[in-house]
């Protein structure tokens, strides 16, 4: 699962990071990936995966409505989702944010999409 969406290094790194959110560390990182869909105006950036059940990221979710916000999403859905040209979603191979998951998330909304 998720072989075409995140290297080796990204899965590692998004676990890593849902395994301190577990272990109730308040954390913030930076996204350390961002999925969107090249035929439709959606776009996760997601910070982590759950350690206990590795279907479910968490970040930034941007379904093109206006409205970003945090929260949870299902790995195995955002793979079997296709745009309305029957695209599937890709990984931006060149995204590269540096600022924090909170800081990303205010000026998304106050722009009322993901523009990264």
């Amino acid at each position: 699962m998720t072989q075409s969406l995140f290297t080796q290094a990204i899965r590692q790194k998004l676990l890593a990071n849902g395994a301190r959110s577990a272990a109730g560390e308040d954390i913030d990182p930076a996204p350390v990936v961002k999925l969107f869909t090249p035929d439709a105006n959606a776009t996760w950036l997601l910070t982590e995966i759950d350690p206990d059940n590795p279907d479910i990221a968490f970040g930034l979710c941007d379904l093109g409505h206006g409205c970003p916000e945090l929260g949870s999403v299902s790995l195995k859905e955002i793979e079997r989702l296709r745009g309305p040209l029957g695209l599937p979603v890709e990984r931006d191979r060149h995204y590269g944010e540096t600022r924090r998951l909170s800081e990303v998330a205010k000026m998304a909304r106050r722009a009322g999409s993901v523009s990264a």
